[in-house]
């Protein structure tokens, strides 16, 4: 029924840019939070990026790793969103996942807590 679809990952030159895009439907058409999770093989996941409606868990958060360089956003539609990524470099290779939650309270916590994720789409950064 729910489901959470990324799309917009390939593999780009070092220097480039890239936008990646998640959607959500069923029973989290719509989110009150969402994130992008990236992991590299044999990595821990990292949290880059999160976006929600504000309250409690606020607008939006970036690790420095890629604070400045990229951008998060929510589509009108409220059930999108979108990563801007800029200056691309090949440590930014990974695995890139969309996550959402309904759930304010869960918002509120790492991202770990979220229920629902997509399968994720592949960013490979050359030089």
């Amino acid at each position: 029924q729910s489901r959470v679809v990324e799309s917009g990952g390939g593999s780009v030159q070092a220097g480039g840019s890239l936008t990646l895009s998640c959607v959500t439907s069923g029973e989290i058409s719509s989110p009150v939070c969402m994130a992008w999770v990236r992991q590299r093989p044999g990595e821990e996941r990292e949290r880059i990026a999160t976006i929600g409606t504000g309250g409690d868990f606020g607008n939006t958060y970036y690790h420095d790793s890629v604070k400045g360089r990229f951008t998060i956003s929510r589509g009108n539609a409220n059930n999108t969103m979108y990563l801007r990524m800029n200056s691309l470099s090949p440590e930014d290779t990974a695995m890139y996942y969309c996550g959402a939650e309904r759930d304010p309270y869960r918002c509120g916590l790492p991202s770990a807590y979220f229920r629902f994720w997509g399968r994720g789409t592949q960013v490979t950064v050359f030089s």
